[in-house]
């Protein structure tokens, strides 16, 4: 089996964005029909969520204008391609690659539907080869930025020589509910945001960048409930169950330890958390578990800050940064994150 190298991570932003303060008024503007606790409770939730400012691909009225499932949808599409684009060309540009010299292409989104999928736009906007092999990673949510990078190790692992690219685009943004006043509503429009990136990784010999040592997914039983989207009339409603959290607190230690040892490591041993925010709740219980162990995940926290959580995106943004820093040979970094299934997905990596 080869060894595969993250080469390196791009990331793309979308044309609009505003910080949480200038969203408040639009929140009253929104809620003024409700009684003013509901509405100084919703506030307070987005004050609170550890979100300074957000990108999205559409501007804010665009946002709370009630529109039609068809026309968000369409937004969604046109707007993904175009990241998905610049976001890969960035990516080939930074790596002296070209085009056609990529064997595999992986993309991930979960915040619209479209058939084909991006990977079919960019084989013919970017000129790729016309052999390349393509997956598109859908209905996974936040894991899915690592569940394709799963993916791509197991392609290059069996195949020496080769190059992949991982492009994640989302846009929480078009998914959401101006009629929907629950509190998963709330919480989610209170923490996500839009944002595209893309991971170069490759199985060729003397490739630079760390390379992957293990990589595993984790699937809770019986716990479909507790995040995904409804399939309604007016588009993708979050669903967002509170005991997240203490789920993922209940089964850290099997999530974290038995992973490490399998790939004769262990939490000691990782200099480096790449830790998917999910929002600020989770961030809190997984920095107080790994603050047990010694370890801080202040990337993660600020990722949230800067960008809130862009769904698959979020956890390539912190591996961007790791990337960014002088980190010696023989350091290891687990990548983390959880989504829909309920599934953890974790990679670990060597410098």
């Amino acid at each position: 089996m080869g060894l595969v190298h993250v080469v390196g991570v791009s990331k793309q932003l979308p044309k609009y964005s505003r910080e949480t303060s200038d969203i408040i008024p639009f929140i009253d503007l929104w809620l003024s029909g409700h009684d003013d606790r509901f509405r100084r409770k919703v506030v307070k939730i987005f004050e609170g969520a550890g979100v300074d400012r957000r990108y999205g691909i559409m501007d804010i009225e665009e946002v709370f204008t009630a529109t039609s499932f068809e026309e968000k949808n369409n937004i969604y599409t046109r707007e993904i391609k175009l990241l998905g684009e610049q976001v890969l060309q960035k990516a080939l540009d930074q790596a002296e690659w070209s085009a056609k010299s990529l064997d595999y292409i992986i993309t991930v989104s979960c915040t619209g539907i479209m058939i084909p999928s991006l990977d079919a736009y960019l084989v013919n906007s970017l000129g790729l080869r016309q052999d390349i092999v393509r997956l598109p990673v859908t209905e996974m949510g936040c894991a899915a930025g690592i569940s394709g990078l799963i993916y791509a190790t197991n392609f290059l692992k069996s195949n020496p020589g080769k190059r992949a690219a991982v492009i994640a685009v989302e846009s929480p943004t078009a998914t959401f509910q101006l009629n929907d006043f629950s509190m998963a509503n709330m919480v989610s429009a209170a923490i996500f945001g839009d944002g595209a990136a893309c991971v170069l990784l490759s199985s060729e010999k003397e490739m630079q960048g760390p390379k992957i040592i293990g990589e595993e997914m984790y699937h809770f039983k019986d716990a479909t409930h507790l995040m995904g989207f409804d399939l309604t009339n007016t588009g993708l409603k979050m669903i967002l169950d509170p005991a997240v959290p203490e789920v993922i607190a209940e089964r850290f230690p099997e999530i974290v330890h038995p992973f490490l040892k399998r790939f004769d490591s262990n939490i000691d041993k990782v200099d480096h958390l790449i830790f998917h925010p999910g929002g600020k709740k989770i961030v809190q219980t997984v920095e107080e578990l790994f603050g047990k162990l010694g370890k801080n995940i202040d990337d993660t926290r600020e990722v949230l800050r800067d960008y809130g959580n862009m769904s698959s995106v979020t956890v390539l943004y912190v591996l961007e940064r790791f990337l960014q820093k002088e980190i010696a040979e023989g350091e290891q970094g687990m990548l983390l994150s959880f989504g829909p299934g309920f599934s953890a997905q974790r990679i670990l990596l060597e410098w």
